[in-house]
Parts: C-alpha cells; sequence; structure tokens
C-alpha cells in the first residue's frame, strides 16, 4: 500500500463518514493510460514542470489502493482525443464497470457523426456518467455534431465531468464562455466543471450559480501543487459555502503528483465546516449517483 494510507482513513472516519466518494479517477486501457503516463513524464523537460505519477501500479494494485482507501464509488474517466476512438473506449469502460462494481459505469464522446448513436447506447447499457476533456480532445463543446449529445444528456439527467478551464494549459475551446454559451441552449445539462474550473474559478463558480444543474469538483485545486501554479483566489472561499451542494471531491488518481491525502487535507484549509467537508468527500456524490 502507498505512504499515507492510514492518513485517508482517519480523515474519513474522524468526519463520521462511510467512506469517501471520489468523482475523478481514471481507468483506461493499458496501451491509452501508458501515453497519458508518457505525457505526463515528458512535462518536466518540456515545460519545467515535474509531475511524476505517485500512483504507477498496474491495474489490480490501483485498484487496491482505492479500495484501502476508503473510497466506495470512483469512476474510470476515459477521453479521446480523435474521431474513431469513443466508442471504442466507451465499450472497454463497459467491461471493466461490469467486472469492478464499485466503478461508477463511465462513457465518452467525440464530436463526430456516429456520437449520438454510441452515446445512446451507453445510456441504454446503463452509463452513469460521461467524461469530456475539451483541451485534449481539441473540440468545441457546442458543435452542431454534439447538440444531439447534450440533448441526451439532460433528458437523462447523465451528468458529464467535463475539463473545460484553461489549465494546466489554455486551449483553443477552453474557458467559460463556451460552456456558457453550451448552458444557454441546454439550461438543464448536468455538467461537473473539473478542477473547480482552474484557473478561472470565479468564472465557473458564477455559471453554477446561474444554473442548478452545474457542479465543480475538487480535482488537483487547492492542493500545494495547483496553488503554486494556479491558486484558487481567497475572496472566492465564502461562495464554496453556499455552493456546498454542488461540490464533489475529485482526486485524478493515480496520475497526481502527491498523495492522495493531500487532495483531503487540502479542503480543511478552506475555511469550511465539517458538514461542508461531509457533503463534498461523500454525500454530494452518494446523492447524485444514489
Amino acid at each position: 500500500m502507498a505512504a499515507g494510507d492510514d492518513r485517508v482513513t482517519a480523515f474519513w472516519r474522524e468526519l463520521g463518514l462511510p467512506g469517501l466518494v471520489d468523482v475523478h479517477t481514471h481507468f483506461m486501457p493499458e496501451r491509452v493510460l501508458d501515453k497519458v503516463w508518457a505525457y505526463f513524464d515528458a512535462v518536466g523537460p518540456m515545460t519545467g514542470l515535474e509531475w511524476p505519477i505517485t500512483y504507477r501500479h498496474e491495474e489490480d494494485e490501483r485498484l487496491s489502493v482505492l479500495r484501502g482507501f476508503g473510497v466506495r464509488a470512483f469512476t474510470s474517466m476515459i477521453y479521446p482525443h480523435k474521431p474513431g476512438m469513443a466508442a471504442w473506449l466507451n465499450s472497454w469502460s463497459a467491461d471493466f464497470a461490469a467486472r469492478t462494481p464499485d466503478c461508477l459505469h463511465t462513457a465518452t464522446f467525440f464530436p463526430e457523426p456516429a456520437a449520438a448513436d454510441y452515446v445512446r447506447q451507453a445510456l441504454e447499457g446503463g452509463a452513469r456518467v460521461f467524461k469530456s476533456h475539451i483541451q485534449v480532445g481539441d473540440y468545441d463543446p457546442g458543435s452542431p455534431l454534439l447538440d444531439p449529445v447534450w440533448g441526451m444528456l439532460a433528458e437523462a439527467g447523465v451528468p458529464t465531468v467535463i475539463h473545460c478551464g484553461s489549465g494546466p494549459a489554455r486551449g483553443k475551446h477552453t474557458g467559460p464562455e463556451p460552456i456558457a454559451a453550451l448552458l444557454s441552449r441546454h439550461p438543464r445539462l448536468p455538467l461537473i466543471i473539473a478542477h473547480m474550473g482552474m484557473p478561472e474559478y470565479a468564472e465557473f463558480l458564477d455559471l453554477a450559480e446561474a444554473y442548478e444543474g452545474v457542479m465543480l469538483d475538487t480535482t488537483m485545486a487547492f492542493t500545494d501543487f495547483s496553488e503554486r501554479l494556479m491558486p484558487f483566489p481567497r475572496a472566492e472561499r465564502p461562495r464554496l459555502a453556499a455552493l456546498g451542494d454542488r461540490i464533489l471531491f475529485g482526486s485524478d488518481f493515480p496520475n497526481i503528483p502527491y498523495g492522495y491525502a493531500h487532495a483531503l487535507e487540502a479542503l480543511t484549509r478552506l475555511d469550511q465546516d465539517d458538514d461542508w467537508l461531509r457533503a463534498v468527500c461523500h454525500d454530494n456524490g452518494a446523492r447524485l449517483f444514489r
């Protein structure tokens, strides 16, 4: 087991929780994950930013580590970077969920003519959450090819964890403006803004206040690693309390450059009470995914 297990379990036990719900974890086909890890390995030479993968284990060991932490439910965040990839990822993820009952059945999509068909199939197959990565996919969430997808997800009430903020690097379609335009067309769309919208924190909090279906996940936000690069504005902390029922814990496990316990302990530095911590780390996710 990785160092820090005792700190993780002590965290949720002291709050009186039965465990944790983590809405942002990555399980994907081995060759895809290898490429993701290779990208992070190259970040240092490319930008000077070191990004060691703390939980670089085989799949079975990664599952054992999460369960040892007391994570009761988690996701298999998958995302395509080109056409023709999403349906294959969805097939893999459906199989993974079938053999991993504590993993929420996760699916994804890409702006392509087949998107509506395979998203419909994923929903009919029991998908509980979707992943959209605007930065990696380099696509406009407002693409006409995705309009039927968003309509189906809004109608089904199935949330999408969407990486749409401009961190760690700005993309052609990142930022709050494309999401605001999307929500103006689909105001009931349930979205979970990954990484609290880093670094456009305030603008994505605005969207959460304007649309009841918009939530945010804490993935990598507030940690020492992210605070050095893209700090969360102290003046925005009171808004976290007001939105406490729509903030969800996410870790980015296994692709994090620090221990899992630090992601939880960082939340205790935000001037929020224990009720807020209980909601964020378990209750909100448990309610959302029933």
